[in-house]
């Protein structure tokens, strides 16, 4: 386990944002952080399907699902592809599902809840909007670091202690 977002708020506290502590840890990493890839999409995980299996590494998903807790935007066969595909995390304004599951894949993992109903595939959803949950606002490109302190946000890559 590695505390990096305490000494990074240290470092630059007039450049980051942090995230409201309403969030979970369910991946198999316990810290992680990289470029982010948004993408909004409300009960529906088909743009986070079409995501993961693109080229991940450096990056982080982050998937605003309005905070919907009804259901999961993200199970175990979408997090080993996301893995496989070299992302370091996805961060999910909303549930999840597959928690055990989730738990052994090497992806970092972040999320409301837990909820076991899928999601229905409608091909909705919006990938590069600029979000804002949990008392941040993130944009396409941005950096985000996550531990178990919480999330962090910056517009620019921040040199880890």
């Amino acid at each position: 386990m590695k505390d990096i977002l305490p000494d990074l708020c240290d470092l630059y506290p007039k450049h980051v944002q942090i995230a409201e502590p309403i969030f979970q840890d369910f991946g198999g990493r316990d810290h992680f952080h990289g470029e982010v890839v948004t993408v909004y999409c409300f009960e529906d995980n088909s743009r986070v399907k079409e995501l993961v299996q693109t080229p991940g590494k450096g990056k982080v998903l982050v998937v605003d699902g309005g905070g919907s807790r009804r259901r999961a935007l993200l199970g175990d066969m979408w997090a080993e592809k996301a893995a496989e595909m070299g992302w370091e995390g996805i961060v999910i304004h909303g549930a999840i599902r597959d928690v055990a599951a989730q738990a052994k894949v090497n992806l970092g993992v972040k999320a409301l809840c837990a909820h076991p109903m899928p999601t229905e595939k409608k091909g909705l959803g919006e990938v590069g909007k600029t979000l804002n949950f949990a008392g941040i606002t993130i944009a396409n490109g941005d950096h985000i670091y996550c531990d178990c302190n919480g999330i962090l946000v910056a517009k620019q890559p921040l040199a880890l202690p």
